[in-house]
């Protein structure tokens, strides 16, 4: 059974949903990263560094867009708004963690991400996350639109469709 957490933002609040098995977690995200955690990332307390997260953000939303047309467009690219995390327990050293991202919101000007992180050693989820993702338009610097094709792909992705 699925247990969920709240947590707020900017614009209200998120549902998370708290995968209780490694399957459960990969049927909810439909990008996943595998990591294998490396030593010299942790903290004078021995967990791992919290700026590490945002790299491991960073790493599957840039998978996560790879697989579509929002990376590598000539004429707009994303550009990371907000960012966030919500740690709910630490990870340490040695420790495999899959690392998954799938967008939750459309907007006229991009989309809202949500990440989490799945200990192997926990046996858990440890942490989440969130980011709103922003459409630049590269020759003038300012929002451009989500173009249609943008959309179908990430609805193709995400396997629904989203109403904005």
């Amino acid at each position: 059974m699925l247990d969920c957490i709240f947590l707020s933002i900017a614009r209200g609040w998120s549902l998370y949903t708290m995968s209780e098995t490694l399957a459960e977690f990969k049927s909810t995200y439909p990008v996943i990263l595998t990591v294998d955690l490396q030593w010299g990332d942790m903290d004078a307390l021995s967990h791992i560094n919290n700026v590490v997260y945002f790299r491991y953000f960073e790493n599957v939303r840039i998978a996560y867009m790879g697989r579509t047309s929002l990376i590598g467009n000539p004429a707009c690219g994303p550009v990371l708004g907000t960012t966030q995390a919500k740690y709910r327990r630490p990870l340490t050293f040695p420790d495999r963690i899959h690392i998954g991202a799938r967008v939750t919101a459309l907007h006229e000007h991009g989309c809202e991400h949500e990440y989490a992180i799945y200990s192997e050693t926990q046996d858990a989820l440890t942490t989440f996350g969130n980011a709103r993702i922003v459409i630049v338009d590269a020759r003038t610097g300012r929002k451009a639109a989500l173009t249609e094709g943008m959309k179908a792909e990430i609805e193709t992705l995400e396997g629904k469709t989203f109403d904005f």
